[in-house]
């Protein structure tokens, strides 16, 4: 059995007791072994627990964030793969310590923003309420991942349409008797900010048979394949490029700024106030094209996250 280190350095005090020089030397030498011991610790003990969403982009971005934390000094621990409500439950109830969220997101779902905000006047508010829940939004990145519709190229120039009006003129001219198969994913479709308001808006006569709910990444195979008419995807998506869909212009302007920014539990921004100026410094090297891409990288050239986020990292000096 291991011998425990406080019985040890027991025993050999009290053995050196009857030899003052003896006992200087064990004294000195237990001062020398304790401050080796300091210097291995990591520079930060606690772990700063970092948090990612379920789509590429995401993955991306925590798997960025943990490699750039770990190579400053930081212990570090990921869990990626969350739904933005059970990632927002994880930071308000402190077991998630860094994410990154976006600004449309935090407005209309997480604080029941109905106004229609500009992307500065959306990061202002969303800072000021969140700051009141515990939660500190740092700087905002160039990233604004929105929502768009998209459609296959081949029936987007076969229906001759370029916005989303055009294309719900055309639905309704179509009649009801028409299919109109659209692809979304499962928490859009159930979202304050998501299909019930769009229709809407746009006045689109989407019937219950035509919405399809799908895993996120379903929905680009489903548009690949030319299997639906229409799918709702994000603009910093590399499989828009990849898969040659056509985004249709949101011409009512129904879908906010989806700003990504890095956002830290404010218990931890204190315990660690460097982490603000280390996310801040991330935060700018980041923006659409930057995003796009890496998300075409890991989904149409098949690489792997970590790589994709470390090669970024290394490239931009960052680690």
């Amino acid at each position: 059995m291991k011998e425990n280190p406080m019985h040890f350095i027991t025993s050999v005090l009290a053995r050196a007791g009857h030899a003052a020089r003896g006992q200087a030397r064990m004294l000195a030498s237990l001062a020398v072994l304790a401050a080796v011991a300091a210097m291995a610790l990591p520079a930060h003990a606690d772990t700063v627990r970092v948090g990612g969403k379920n789509f590429t982009e995401q993955l991306i971005l925590s798997s960025m964030t943990t490699q750039y934390l770990q190579a400053k000094g930081f212990t570090t621990e990921l869990t990626a793969g969350l739904g933005s409500t059970l990632m927002r439950q994880a930071m308000e109830s402190g077991q998630l310590d860094v994410v990154w969220d976006y600004t449309g997101t935090a407005l209309i779902v997480f604080n029941k923003v109905e106004e229609k905000l500009g992307a500065d006047e959306s990061y202002e508010r969303v800072k000021t309420l969140d700051a009141a829940r515990g939660l500190i939004w740092l700087d905002a990145s160039g990233i604004n991942n929105t929502y768009a519709l998209a459609m296959p190229r081949k029936r987007a120039e076969a229906a001759g349409v370029t916005t989303l009006s055009a294309f719900a003129e055309k639905m309704r001219a179509a009649g009801e008797g028409t299919a109109h198969p659209f692809a979304v994913d499962m928490e859009f479709a159930a979202r304050p900010d998501g299909l019930e308001p769009l229709k809407g808006l746009y006045k689109l006569p989407f019937s219950r048979r035509d919405v399809i709910q799908l895993d996120p990444g379903l929905v680009y195979t489903a548009l690949k394949n030319d299997q639906v008419e229409l799918g709702l995807v994000y603009t910093t998506d590399g499989r828009v490029k990849g898969f040659d869909l056509v985004l249709l212009e949101d011409d009512q302007h129904f879908f906010p700024a989806y700003n990504a920014v890095p956002v830290v539990r404010k218990a931890t921004l204190d315990a660690h106030p460097e982490l603000a100026g280390l996310l801040n410094a991330l935060a700018v090297q980041l923006d659409n094209a930057a995003m796009t891409a890496m998300n075409y990288k890991v989904d149409i050239d098949q690489q792997p996250v970590d790589k994709v986020a470390q090669e970024f990292l290394r490239d931009r000096g960052l680690i």
